[in-house]
């Protein structure tokens, strides 16, 4: 899934004309931190909530305020990873999409992207996830895979990054076609394989909602 297929359009932009309260009504109604600023259909950037509480005043206008992610958006054909990649680095709740001639197109809010990662259909599948920790000299999908198979299970998807604490690991997320990861997970661990993160399917739709956001994290995103 693209950007530009994720754009909220629930979310309008903001001009450097309107006034403060202008952009605190939007924020309550809407009920989000961070609103678009665009001038001349380019982007300017994000107004949040603190930049509000730091000027303290109602009768300012937009153009007063301090502005943040003037250089952080995404093209309108840029995978949703590169939104939550974004988000998760400069620490923002909306991305702005851009299109083909650098005009402003709308936003991508943060709760989008996951519910769209979420239903991607290899999440749907019925399975569990696995979490492993290689060093990246040793990473070979196909030796995972044999491991995998070697159970008579499949791997539906993979995701792939570095570890943010040691560049020379990789994490390598495996959602898999088996509810019960155990003798997956034992195999894995006879081969040396560091097993960092499980997570097994639920009839708990609260359960499940935990466990995401749990390996979001481990995926930092």
């Amino acid at each position: 899934m693209i950007a530009e297929e994720l754009i909220n359009q629930m979310i309008p932009p903001l001009k450097p004309s309107d006034s403060v309260r202008k952009a605190t009504q939007w924020m309550e109604e809407l009920r989000v931190h961070q609103l678009p600023v665009i001038e001349n259909e380019q982007y300017c950037g994000l107004v949040s909530e603190e930049a509000i509480f730091q000027i303290n005043e109602e009768n300012a206008f937009v153009r007063d305020l301090e502005l943040v992610g003037s250089n952080v958006y995404v093209f309108y054909h840029q995978h949703f990873y590169e939104i939550l990649r974004l988000a998760a680095l400069h620490n923002l709740q909306v991305i702005a999409v851009i299109g083909e001639e650098g005009n402003f197109l709308g936003v991508v809010t943060v709760n989008d992207t996951i519910n769209a990662f979420a239903e991607f259909s290899f999440m749907q599948e019925s399975g569990g996830i696995l979490v492993l920790l290689v060093n990246l000299r040793d990473y070979s999908l196909t030796e995972i895979s044999r491991l995998v198979e070697s159970n008579n299970a499949r791997i539906l998807s993979t995701h792939i990054n570095y570890d943010r604490d040691d560049p020379s690991k990789m994490r390598i997320t495996l959602k898999i076609d088996k509810n019960d990861l155990n003798r997956i997970t034992a195999t894995f661990e006879r081969f040396n394989y560091q097993v960092i993160a499980k997570f097994h399917a639920s009839e708990n739709p609260e359960m499940d909602k935990e466990r995401l956001d749990l390996l979001f994290r481990y995926l930092d995103i």
